[in-house]
C-alpha cells in the first residue's frame, strides 16, 4: 500500500490542503468560514488537533496540523465530515444564499458520482497530507499558505486576509488564536 497522501507519521507535523467540490466558491461567505473555525476550535479542545497555521480560501483550505493525541487521519475525517453535515444545512438554510439551489445541485451530482458518499459531497476526495520534515520545509509551507491571497490577488499583505493565521504570526488581533510552537516560528 502506498503511503502516498497519508499521515504515515503520527506526533509530526503535517501541511494539508483540500477543496470544495468543482471548486465552488463556497466560503466567499462569512458565516461558511465561522462554521470552519468552529470546528477546527472543536478539534483542538476535544480530539487533539494542535492548528499552527491555516488559510481559508474561497474554495479550498490550507492547513499546519500536528497532534500528539488522536491520529490525523482520524480527525481530519471527522472534520471533514461533521462540516459536510453543517455546512449542507447552513446553505439549505441560508435566507441570503442566492446560490443555493445550484450549491446543493452540485454537490449531490458530486455524491452520486462517488463511490464513497451517499448522493450528497461537499469536498473533494482526500486531504494531500504532506509531512514536514525539516524546519525549511515548514516555512516554505507557512509562507505559501500565509501568502496564497496575495498571490490570487485578493488582498495586498497577508495579514489583511481575515480567515488566516497570517495575523497571529504578525501578532495582530485575528479571527483565531493558534498554537505558535516549535523551531521554525520566530
Amino acid at each position: 500500500m502506498s503511503s502516498k497522501y497519508k499521515f504515515v507519521n503520527d506526533g509530526h507535523l503535517y501541511f494539508v490542503s483540500f477543496a470544495v467540490v468543482y471548486w465552488i466558491d463556497l466560503f466567499s461567505r462569512t458565516d461558511y468560514c465561522k462554521t470552519i473555525m468552529e470546528s477546527l476550535t472543536f478539534c483542538e479542545n476535544n480530539k487533539g488537533l494542535e492548528l499552527y497555521a491555516y488559510c481559508i480560501m474561497p474554495s479550498h483550505i490550507h492547513l499546519i496540523i500536528g497532534s500528539s493525541k488522536e491520529p490525523l487521519e482520524g480527525i481530519m475525517r471527522d472534520f471533514k465530515s461533521y462540516t459536510s453535515r453543517t455546512l449542507k444545512e447552513a446553505i439549505h438554510n441560508h435566507p441570503g444564499e442566492s446560490r443555493k439551489e445550484w450549491m446543493l445541485w452540485m454537490m449531490k451530482r458530486a455524491g452520486e458520482k462517488s463511490a464513497h458518499h451517499k448522493g450528497f459531497q461537499l469536498w473533494q476526495e482526500g486531504n494531500h497530507p504532506a509531512e514536514l520534515s525539516t524546519p525549511e520545509i515548514t516555512e516554505q509551507k507557512l509562507h505559501y499558505i500565509h501568502n496564497n491571497p496575495v498571490e490570487a490577488g485578493y488582498v495586498f499583505k497577508p495579514e489583511d486576509w481575515r480567515f488566516s493565521s497570517a495575523t497571529n504570526y504578525m501578532q495582530l488581533p485575528s479571527e483565531k488564536e493558534v498554537i505558535l510552537l516549535g523551531p521554525f516560528c520566530h
